[in-house]
């Protein structure tokens, strides 16, 4: 079931935070609308709080026609009214800006269109108002007043309803697969361990199994004789608080066989409390709450379990690390994150339930394949291959309804009533979230299946669809950030890969995950995934996304279509006319990502997209912007990485707006040189793009005088900036600029040639909050202002030639995590002497004059990843190496064969040193780029070596 009033409370939402700002910045546009405005948003926050409360309601009933209609009614009053803004904004944009004879000329027509506009708008909003409060008397008429919203609605049908939940860890043994190494590691934290009381949290996405493994260790035999007495409290997202702990007291009783004190029923919450300390003050006892959705729930029951120093363990399980964390506060915790499981075991879950009934339980070998596809669209959730194991346990083993389910497996999750509680149980994480984290997690639904995201491009998406709220103090992008780390913590949204720092770099929704983001795109109309659909309905879809599709857009529904954002997936090829079509037909887009797509050239019709807020042309063949660029007032992020643009047009200056702007190209087909990366060139004046908050990278070898310099000190949002061919005469003037920017976190700069000296030493005040320095040309000496770096997690320095000296000083950072040196050492020893305290990766590339490298005992006592080479010189493996008890991987790169032979695995000499390692590669380069990767102990490398 697809529940719809979260779906327009998502929708109202939006369109609230528009009106508001709308009114704020915008009253001298809506000359006679204002106050119609004014009611629309009161009577909207009303519909929206209904809503709000309606949520978890909706659950228990089954909602009737009358109910979905009054929905479908809000949803699409909620769009209207934002389009009509959108509607007005841009034909007052299109007037805002004319200068000069022409505008004179046009004046007094502007002045008649202007009238007639305003009293179309003024017809419109009437309109709409007149809408919005019919809307709220139907209400009524279908039996359920949003004046009454914090009134229960569901009266007798809260005993209908079902949760689909309920009993899922009543499981039989034989149906558990990979369940009993988690098992027996949880039972020894339970009986072993410290004598405090100990929190054991089993964190994990809904249908990983959490209450399954916690029911399993509940029950062990082992579990039941260490501890006094023992209860199993179901909690939920709507719990009553004196009920469940009534219901804990019980339980501790009958745990012991004993009757539960009299009068418990008419306890009040102090009374209820002083009797469960009283009962377990001198117990061993043991408690489990089961699915815990809130933060403040271990707030009211921490009082209920007095510590007494015999064992106590509490389990919860929950969707959320947040909450796991949360009783960090008070007591000692252990956080068991459970992940999907691996795809072997996942196929023979499958196949323990598919054949359940079969004598010989097996697989047969025409199901094999099938049931392999099967489980990878599983991605290892359990909930979501027991429910398909049933369903084909009716199928028998015809092979074709196994196709079937395969090829259609959306459609059935959607309809089949063997599989609908699958996304109904994964919903309830979503229904769970606030509002704002709602539309931002639906709009992961524009990304296919199975795709790994660039988190930063998630994010500018984000904000540029307006669904990211300003906070005090912060920037969009912090605040974006915060969002996804919310939806990470909900176990809604995976981490793919995140650096050193905890940084998300790219994320991922589970497949299941994603066929519930889908149905709730696609019942509130907010997206599809062709053009085509668009006429289908009413094209007032928000978002399209084109995947692996030649479609003329030309060919969608003529007229103003009302979608917010295009994003573009693996096309073969694009239509010639698709920017007339988008300036005809999509007017009011914010959004367009062309990345990978097979783009060659922008025309001038791109700006009349004045509602342009994101635009990405990365990895692109796009050689030029149009001039028309400086129209788009709105732009916020314009991201040209890999594109073939090498300069912007003057007009760039007029983008007030514009936040984001990369713009490098990397050559990944010779060798490393300080080339590889080149900047963009800028024409004209950057001093009027004071929102700038990344500027990366800026080539300087043709920026005219130094008033440029000037210019970028006056830019002082910026968090991140990139220079390339920086000439030594500027360091100064580019030092002077760095210190007027208070906010900057990340700084790459790199000079004309390799063996160029960076002058750098000029800068007495750096931003203290740098966090990441990437130095590209010689140095000699490290600045001194490095020292004072105490925020600084990562830096690299390539060519700069320093000393021993300086690495000391580097080492002495107290919170450096990365540190790359590439041809910037010329020493023929290096040695490591008990700093870099915090570091964990190091990489050493390309020492050439290196011979030794010497690592004391206790150094780089955290160090994870060590990449070395190519060092020709370097013909052993540093003795010490071994004592680095952290190290996981060592990379060795275009190493001398020499080198590779003696630590081969049984025949190398030097093979004990790196045999505590669990990953040693070596790699080998052709024409710079490395093509060939090799574990040791793999055959190919033997071959080549050899």
């Amino acid at each position: 079931m697809i529940l719809p009033l979260e779906m327009a409370e998502v929708a109202v939402n939006l369109v609230l935070e528009r009106l508001i700002a709308l009114l704020k910045e915008e009253a001298k546009l809506l000359r006679g609308v204002h106050r119609e405005v004014e009611d629309i948003k009161l009577e909207l926050e009303f519909i929206s709080s209904f809503l709000r409360d309606a949520d978890l309601r909706a659950v228990r009933e089954e909602s009737n026609n009358s109910v979905k209609t009054w929905v479908k009614h809000i949803r699409e009053a909620a769009y209207s009214i934002e389009d009509i803004i959108d509607e007005y904004m841009v034909y007052v944009a299109k007037h805002r800006h004319q200068h000069g004879f022409k505008a004179f000329l046009t004046k007094i027509a502007c002045l008649i269109n202007n009238v007639k506009k305003q009293r179309e708008m003024v017809s419109k909003i009437q309109e709409l108002k007149r809408l919005v409060q019919d809307i709220g008397e139907k209400s009524k008429r279908y039996g359920f007043n949003i004046s009454e919203q914090g009134e229960s609605s569901s009266g007798s049908n809260d005993n209908k309803w079902h949760d689909p939940r309920a009993g899922l860890h009543f499981v039989e043994n034989n149906a558990l697969v990979g369940i009993e190494h988690p098992k027996n590691e949880l039972v020894g934290r339970l009986i072993h361990g410290a004598a405090i009381r100990t929190v054991i949290s089993l964190v994990g996405m809904g249908g990983v199994g959490k209450t399954t493994l916690a029911k399993k260790v509940y029950d062990n035999q082992t579990v039941k004789g260490h501890f006094d007495c023992r209860a199993w409290i179901t909690v939920s997202q709507s719990y009553n608080m004196m009920e469940r702990l009534r219901t804990m007291i019980r339980r501790l009783y009958e745990a012991k066989k004993e009757i539960p004190p009299n009068g418990i029923d008419a306890m009040d919450k102090e009374e209820l409390i002083s009797k469960s300390r009283e009962y377990l003050h001198d117990k061993r006892y043991v408690v489990v709450f089961d699915d815990l959705w809130n933060e403040d729930f271990w707030q009211d029951v921490e009082y209920d379990l007095p510590e007494n120093g015999n064992g106590i363990r509490i389990i919860i399980t929950t969707r959320s690390t947040s909450v796991a964390k949360f009783c960090k506060k008070s007591s000692l915790i252990h956080v068991h994150n459970l992940e999907p499981l691996p795809l072997e075991v996942a196929r023979e879950l499958l196949c323990r339930t598919a054949f359940q009934f079969d004598q010989q339980k097996q697989c047969p070998p025409e199901l094999k394949d099938l049931s392999f596809d099967i489980v990878k669209k599983c991605e290892g959730l359990p909930l979501g291959i027991v429910a398909i194991g049933g369903l084909l346990s009716t199928k028998g083993k015809d092979v074709l309804q196994w196709e079937s389910l395969r090829n259609n497996l959306s459609a059935q999750l959607e309809s089949n009533p063997h599989l609908t509680y699958v996304k109904n149980i994964l919903c309830f994480s979503y229904l769970d979230l606030p509002h704002y984290l709602k539309s931002c997690f639906l709009y992961l639904g524009l990304f296919p299946h199975n795709y790994s995201i660039r988190s930063k491009r998630l994010i500018r998406l984000w904000i540029a669809e307006g669904l990211v709220k300003e906070k005090q103090k912060m920037t969009l992008e912090e605040i974006a950030e915060e969002y996804l780390t919310m939806l990470i913590l909900r176990s809604l949204v995976q981490v793919e890969w995140s650096d050193f720092t905890g940084r998300v770099r790219k994320c991922r929704v589970h497949s299941l995950m994603h066929e519930v983001v889908l149905s709730k795109v696609e019942e509130l109309n907010l997206g599809q995934s062709s053009p085509a659909h668009l006429t289908c309905t009413n094209g007032t879809a928000r978002y399209l996304s084109i995947n692996n599709e030649a479609y003329d857009l030309s060919r969608s529904k003529s007229g103003n279509l009302h979608t917010h954002s295009i994003i573009f997936f693996t096309l073969k090829e694009l239509p010639k006319s698709l920017f007339t079509t988008l300036s005809i037909n999509f007017k009011i887009l914010r959004e367009i990502d062309f990345e990978r797509a097979p783009l060659e050239f922008v025309p001038e019709e791109l700006g009349n997209l004045l509602h342009l807020r994101y635009l990405s042309l990365r990895d692109t063949n796009v050689k030029m912007l149009p001039k028309s660029i400086g129209k788009l007032h709105n732009l916020q992020t314009l991201d040209l990485k890999c594109s073939l643009v090498q300069e912007l047009p003057i007009e760039m200056s007029n983008l007030c707006n514009l936040q984001y702007l990369v713009a490098y190209s990397v050559d990944y087909d010779n060798h490393y040189t300080i080339n590889t990366h080149q900047g963009l060139k800028i024409n004209g004046s950057i001093k009027s793009l004071e929102s700038l908050e990344t500027l990366y990278h800026v080539d300087l070898q043709e920026q005219h005088g130094f008033d440029f310099f000037s210019e970028l000190g006056k830019l002082s949002r910026l968090r991140k900036l990139g220079i390339t061919k920086l000439k030594s005469d500027g360091g100064m003037a580019l030092c002077d600029a760095i210190q007027q920017m208070p906010h900057l976190q990340s700084l790459h700069i790199a000079s004309v040639k390799e063996d160029d000296s960076l002058q750098l030493q000029s800068m007495s005040s750096p931003p203290l909050f740098l966090q990441s320095v990437h130095l590209r040309g010689r140095l000699m000496k490290l600045p001194d202002w490095i020292s004072k770096l105490n925020h600084l997690v990562k830096i690299c320095l390539h060519w700069s030639g320093v000393s021993h000296d300086s690495l000391k000083i580097l080492g002495g950072l107290p919170n450096l995590l990365e540190f790359w040196l590439h041809e910037g050492y010329y020493g023929a020893e290096l040695h490591f002497e008990g700093q870099f305290e915090k570091l964990k990766y190091l990489a050493l590339r390309s020492l050439n004059g290196l011979n030794k490298l010497m690592i004391d005992k206790g150094s780089l006592p955290c160090l994870e990843i060590l990449v070395r080479g190519p060092s020709p010189q370097l013909l052993e493996v540093p003795t010490n190496i071994c004592n680095l008890k952290c190290l996981k991987t060592i990379e060795f790169l275009d190493m001398p064969k020499e080198f590779v032979r003696k630590i081969l695995p049984n025949e190398g000499p030097d093979y004990w040193k790196v045999e505590q390692v669990p990953n040693v590669h070596v790699r080998y380069t052709t024409r710079g780029v490395y093509r060939d990767t090799y574990k040791l102990g793999d055959f190919r490398l033997y071959k080549y070596i050899l």
